[in-house]
C-alpha cells in the first residue's frame, strides 16, 4: 500500500492556508545583516520590551499595536553631538492598514558623543545597581555603554512624566536599550521646524512665548527644569510649540545647580523672543516660575 507522501494525496483535514510574513531585516540585506542605515527593516519590538518601557495611557490613536508590524528607517532627521534622529515607518501587517511615523532617537556611547556639561546635569544621576557607577565612572567599555543607557532612561522618563503632566512634549511609544521611539511631530507630513527657524508674525510671536511660559510654568511646579531650553529644542507645529531633547532635566530640588540651570533657560528663551519684538523680560519670567517651584 503506497504512503500518501509518495502519491501527493493528502488528506484534506491536514491542509491549511496561510500567508507567509519574510524576515523584514532579512529582507532589507541580502545576508541578512542589519545595517543599521535608511531602508533597513525588522519586525516591531513594542510587545517585546517591559511594560514600562512602553508609553504611558491613554495611548493616542495613531499608536501601531500589531506585533508583526514592521519598522522601516526612512533616514536621518537630525544628527546631534548626544544622539541621532530617525525618521520610523511602523506598518500593520495584520490587514488593518494601520501606519505611523515616529522619531527615533538613538543615543551613542560616550566615546562618539559630546556632553561637556555632563557632570553638571549628572549630579544626582546614579545606575541602579553600584558596580555599574563604578563602571561608569572608570569609563570602562562596559561603562560607557551604561553611561549611554542612563541618558535614554532618563529621557524616556521625563518624556513619561512630563506628557502625562500635559506638558507639549511628544509622546513616548517605546524605549529599547539606548533607543528612544516616539511621536513625529510634523507639519503638512514634513519635519516641523526649530522655533529659531520660524520668523512668526506678531500675533504668533506672542501666542508662542505663551505656551513656552506656560509648558515651564508646568516644569517648575514638578520641581523641574529642561536646563537647555532654547529655540533650538522647540519646534514650532503650525501655531503649537512642543519642547524636545530633554535628556538633561534637572531636579531643581535635588540638583545644585537647578536654580542656574532655570534662569539661563529663561534667559536663552527671553533673548529669541526679545529679539523678533517680544519685549520679556528674563527675571521677571524666572521670579514668576521660582514661586511655582
Amino acid at each position: 500500500m503506497s504512503h500518501p507522501s509518495d502519491t501527493g494525496d493528502i488528506a484534506p483535514f491536514f491542509v491549511f492556508d496561510y500567508t507567509p510574513i519574510d524576515d523584514p531585516a532579512r529582507a532589507s540585506s541580502p545576508d541578512g545583516d542589519d545595517a543599521g542605515g535608511a531602508g533597513d527593516q525588522r519586525f516591531s519590538t513594542y510587545w517585546d520590551v517591559e511594560r514600562g518601557c512602553r508609553g504611558p495611557e491613554p495611548r493616542p490613536h495613531w499608536v501601531v499595536l500589531d506585533s508583526a508590524a514592521v519598522d522601516t528607517d526612512l533616514g536621518v532627521l537630525k544628527t546631534g553631538k548626544e544622539a541621532d534622529v530617525r525618521l520610523i515607518h511602523r506598518a500593520a501587517t495584520d490587514g488593518s492598514g494601520a501606519e505611523t511615523l515616529m522619531a527615533g532617537k538613538y543615543y551613542r556611547d560616550l566615546d562618539h558623543r559630546s556632553f561637556r556639561r555632563s557632570a553638571a546635569y549628572t549630579e544626582t544621576r546614579r545606575a541602579r545597581r553600584s558596580r555599574d557607577n563604578r563602571a561608569v565612572s572608570r569609563r570602562s567599555s562596559y561603562g560607557r555603554e551604561v553611561a549611554a543607557g542612563m541618558w535614554a532612561v532618563a529621557e524616556w522618563e521625563a518624556l513619561n512624566q512630563y506628557w502625562s503632566a500635559g506638558v507639549p512634549v511628544p509622546y513616548p511609544v517605546q524605549v529599547d536599550g539606548t533607543e528612544i521611539l516616539m511621536e513625529f511631530i510634523q507639519v503638512a507630513g514634513d519635519a516641523a521646524p526649530r522655533l529659531a527657524e520660524t520668523r512668526p508674525d506678531p500675533d504668533l510671536l506672542e501666542h508662542y512665548f505663551d505656551q513656552v511660559r506656560e509648558a515651564m510654568t508646568r516644569l517648575a511646579s514638578l520641581h523641574a527644569a529642561h536646563g537647555d531650553l532654547s529655540p533650538y529644542n522647540m519646534l514650532a507645529a503650525g501655531e503649537r510649540i512642543v519642547i524636545i531633547d530633554l535628556p538633561q532635566v534637572v531636579d531643581l530640588a535635588a540638583n545644585p545647580a537647578g536654580f542656574e540651570f532655570l534662569h539661563r533657560d529663561c534667559r536663552n528663551v527671553c533673548a529669541w523672543f526679545t529679539a523678533r519684538g517680544l519685549p520679556v523680560d528674563a527675571d521677571e519670567l524666572y521670579a514668576d516660575l521660582v514661586a511655582y517651584t
